[in-house]
């Protein structure tokens, strides 16, 4: 994590045993989510830098990782051509949407929701 207005590197998180594709970061800030090469999702506390919970269930990489503007699920999209929406206080998948022919590149929630 990067101080923007210093430029300096405050935080590195490790935890992803290969690359990561994407991270974004919870609506009110407190919470990063990670998705990469080694078909998990990541969920670290920005404060402490701590893993929090790691959501496993792609069968191949995970390129895009979103939070729902109201704080309430994760939505993560993948090589697997699945995209799984998860309630990330549980660590549950809540739902996995199918049907895309190809890679999951990039996830994004209404505004609304």
């Amino acid at each position: 994590l990067w101080n923007v207005q210093s430029g300096a590197c405050v935080r590195t998180l490790k935890g992803h045993t290969e690359s990561v594709f994407s991270v974004s970061f919870s609506p009110v800030g407190k919470l990063l989510g990670s998705g990469g090469y080694d078909k998990s999702v990541k969920l670290w506390d920005t404060q402490s830098g701590a893993s929090v919970r790691t959501l496993t269930g792609h069968a191949d990489f995970v390129e895009s990782v979103s939070f729902s503007r109201d704080g309430q699920l994760l939505a993560s999209g993948s090589r697997d051509k699945t995209i799984k929406l998860w309630n990330f206080q549980s660590g549950d998948c809540v739902r996995t949407l199918t049907g895309h022919t190809s890679t999951v590149r990039s996830i994004s929630f209404s505004p609304n929701r």
